[in-house]
């Protein structure tokens, strides 16, 4: 992992899937916390109008294995299930577009 020690080492305008990446190789430190500041109202994301809720069921020892993975990841449970399947829905796609070896 690398350390993150101050707000202005993490990139601005990332993507959802940037973001996800970035954070998966990268943890905050002590001195990045001390550092940090509240976001003003203006600097707050506009909310998603795009995004929809959906229900999906899982089985308890599944639910129970993402919910600690992303404990250790330091993400939401459910930021961390989007994220997989961005990037699986990438690998099939990339899958569909190669060409025929």
């Amino acid at each position: 992992m690398k350390l993150v020690k101050h707000p202005r080492e993490v990139p601005q305008n990332m993507t959802d899937e940037q973001s996800a990446g970035f954070w998966e190789s990268h943890e905050i430190t002590e001195d990045f916390l001390r550092q940090a500041r509240p976001l003003e109202e203006s600097e707050m994301p506009s909310a998603r109008t795009d995004a929809k809720t959906i229900t999906i069921r899982f089985d308890t020892d599944t639910l129970d294995r993402l919910q600690n993975l992303a404990r250790q990841k330091h993400k939401g449970y459910q930021t961390l299930l989007k994220q997989f399947v961005i990037e699986r829905l990438y690998e099939e796609e990339k899958k569909q577009i190669a060409p025929p070896q």
